[in-house]
Protein backbone atom coordinates (compact mmCIF):
# COMPACT_ATOMS: atom_id res chain seq x y z
CA UNK A 1 0.00 0.00 0.00
CA UNK A 2 2.95 2.13 0.91
CA UNK A 3 5.74 0.98 -0.02
CA UNK A 4 7.39 1.43 2.98
CA UNK A 5 10.34 0.16 4.15
CA UNK A 6 11.98 -0.88 7.20
CA UNK A 7 15.49 0.73 8.35
CA UNK A 8 17.49 -1.27 11.54
CA UNK A 9 21.08 -0.80 12.46
CA UNK A 10 23.39 -3.37 10.71
CA UNK A 11 23.47 -5.03 14.44
CA UNK A 12 19.70 -5.72 14.65
CA UNK A 13 18.24 -9.16 14.46
CA UNK A 14 15.11 -7.51 12.71
CA UNK A 15 14.92 -8.51 8.74
CA UNK A 16 14.82 -4.77 7.49
CA UNK A 17 15.18 -3.65 4.23
CA UNK A 18 17.69 -1.35 4.79
CA UNK A 19 20.80 -1.64 7.17
CA UNK A 20 22.22 1.30 8.47
CA UNK A 21 25.38 2.48 10.49
CA UNK A 22 26.82 5.26 12.86
CA UNK A 23 26.94 8.11 10.54
CA UNK A 24 24.86 6.74 7.52
CA UNK A 25 22.19 9.23 5.74
CA UNK A 26 18.68 7.72 4.61
CA UNK A 27 16.87 10.21 2.40
CA UNK A 28 12.69 10.50 2.82
CA UNK A 29 11.74 12.56 -0.21
CA UNK A 30 14.52 15.43 -0.16
CA UNK A 31 14.84 14.90 3.58
CA UNK A 32 18.26 14.12 4.70
CA UNK A 33 17.88 11.79 7.74
CA UNK A 34 21.14 11.42 9.93
CA UNK A 35 21.60 8.04 11.31
CA UNK A 36 23.00 8.53 15.15
CA UNK A 37 23.72 4.59 16.56
CA UNK A 38 22.96 5.03 20.11
CA UNK A 39 23.86 1.71 21.74
CA UNK A 40 22.19 1.20 25.50
CA UNK A 41 19.13 0.61 26.07
CA UNK A 42 19.44 -2.02 23.48
CA UNK A 43 22.40 -2.89 21.29
CA UNK A 44 21.07 -1.60 17.90
CA UNK A 45 19.49 1.49 19.55
CA UNK A 46 19.01 4.23 16.69
CA UNK A 47 18.40 8.14 16.73
CA UNK A 48 17.50 9.43 13.55
CA UNK A 49 18.66 13.58 12.84
CA UNK A 50 16.02 14.73 10.44
CA UNK A 51 17.24 17.87 8.26
CA UNK A 52 19.57 18.67 11.12
CA UNK A 53 16.64 20.06 12.92
CA UNK A 54 14.88 17.03 14.63
CA UNK A 55 15.91 14.03 16.79
CA UNK A 56 14.07 11.36 16.71
CA UNK A 57 15.36 9.31 19.74
CA UNK A 58 13.33 6.52 20.43
CA UNK A 59 13.95 4.85 23.56
CA UNK A 60 17.43 6.32 24.06
CA UNK A 61 16.43 9.72 25.17
CA UNK A 62 12.90 10.34 26.58
CA UNK A 63 11.83 14.54 27.96
CA UNK A 64 13.55 14.25 31.82
CA UNK A 65 14.92 10.67 31.25
CA UNK A 66 16.64 8.48 29.31
CA UNK A 67 16.36 4.60 28.41
CA UNK A 68 16.98 1.99 31.04
CA UNK A 69 20.16 -0.06 30.76
CA UNK A 70 18.79 -2.63 33.09
CA UNK A 71 17.25 -5.13 30.26
CA UNK A 72 18.50 -7.96 28.13
CA UNK A 73 20.83 -6.26 25.91
CA UNK A 74 21.06 -2.91 27.80
CA UNK A 75 24.27 -1.04 28.68
CA UNK A 76 25.25 1.08 31.17
CA UNK A 77 28.68 2.20 29.54
CA UNK A 78 27.04 2.48 26.21
CA UNK A 79 24.16 4.88 27.49
CA UNK A 80 26.78 6.97 28.87
CA UNK A 81 28.43 7.21 25.39
CA UNK A 82 25.60 7.52 23.40
CA UNK A 83 24.35 10.17 25.98
CA UNK A 84 27.19 12.26 26.52
CA UNK A 85 29.20 12.04 23.61
CA UNK A 86 26.91 11.53 20.70
CA UNK A 87 23.52 13.43 21.49
CA UNK A 88 24.79 16.20 24.08
CA UNK A 89 27.08 17.46 21.29
CA UNK A 90 24.24 18.43 18.96
CA UNK A 91 23.13 22.11 18.87
CA UNK A 92 20.94 23.12 21.95
CA UNK A 93 18.45 23.87 19.42
CA UNK A 94 17.75 20.70 18.13
CA UNK A 95 14.30 19.25 18.77
CA UNK A 96 13.67 16.14 20.54
CA UNK A 97 10.73 13.78 19.55
CA UNK A 98 11.47 10.80 22.19
CA UNK A 99 9.92 7.07 21.48
CA UNK A 100 7.08 7.70 24.28
CA UNK A 101 5.55 10.23 25.95
CA UNK A 102 7.41 9.86 29.85
CA UNK A 103 7.58 13.29 30.15
CA UNK A 104 5.90 16.93 30.91
CA UNK A 105 5.21 17.06 27.30
CA UNK A 106 5.85 15.10 24.76
CA UNK A 107 8.75 17.04 23.17
CA UNK A 108 11.72 19.02 23.73
CA UNK A 109 15.14 20.59 22.79
CA UNK A 110 18.86 18.86 23.34
CA UNK A 111 19.06 22.32 25.72
CA UNK A 112 16.32 21.76 27.53
CA UNK A 113 17.22 18.46 28.35
CA UNK A 114 20.71 19.69 29.48
CA UNK A 115 19.58 21.64 31.55
CA UNK A 116 16.69 19.81 33.06
CA UNK A 117 16.99 16.01 32.72
CA UNK A 118 18.61 14.81 35.90
CA UNK A 119 20.14 11.62 34.02
CA UNK A 120 22.39 14.38 31.52
CA UNK A 121 23.60 16.13 34.73
CA UNK A 122 27.70 15.95 34.47
CA UNK A 123 29.18 12.54 35.72
CA UNK A 124 32.36 10.31 35.03
CA UNK A 125 31.48 7.52 33.42
CA UNK A 126 31.67 5.45 37.14
CA UNK A 127 29.37 7.49 38.70
CA UNK A 128 26.78 7.66 35.60
CA UNK A 129 27.21 3.69 35.30
CA UNK A 130 26.42 3.45 39.49
CA UNK A 131 23.46 6.45 38.78
CA UNK A 132 21.73 3.98 36.22
CA UNK A 133 21.94 0.85 38.54
CA UNK A 134 20.39 2.60 41.43
CA UNK A 135 17.46 4.19 39.29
Amino acid sequence: MFSAKTVAHKLSRINADVAVDDGDFIRLGNVPIKVIYTPGHTPDSLCLLVDNKKLLTGDTLFVGECGRTDMAGGNSRSMYDSLFNKLLRLNDDVEVYPGHDYGSKPSSTIGEERRSNYTLQPRSLAEFIEFMRQH
